[in-house]
């Protein structure tokens, strides 16, 4: 789970989960909202991924992101049990 807490460590990746709770998008969209590069979006996205926050559906020849809720439950539920709640 360490690897997901540092994965949301960084606000452009807290961004990508905000984006991404609104619906599935792809790489493109993500980036269209963001004033970085492309190829640090992906790196985002691949950081996020790699923590399993985010899952990845290849579609043609887009890549299509979306929020691993299961995941993302586990981490808001090792947090409540640090603050007691």
């Amino acid at each position: 789970m360490g690897c997901a807490f540092k994965a949301i460590s960084d606000e452009s990746r807290r961004t990508i989960l905000k984006i991404l709770g609104k619906g599935n998008a792809s790489a493109g969209e993500i980036a269209s909202k963001f004033n970085i590069s492309q190829p640090t979006v992906s790196n985002h996205l691949k950081i996020l991924k790699e923590a399993g926050l985010i899952k990845e559906q290849k579609i043609k020849q887009s890549r299509i992101y979306s929020l691993n809720r299961h995941e993302l439950r586990k981490i808001v539920e090792s947090i409540e049990e640090l603050i007691g709640q």
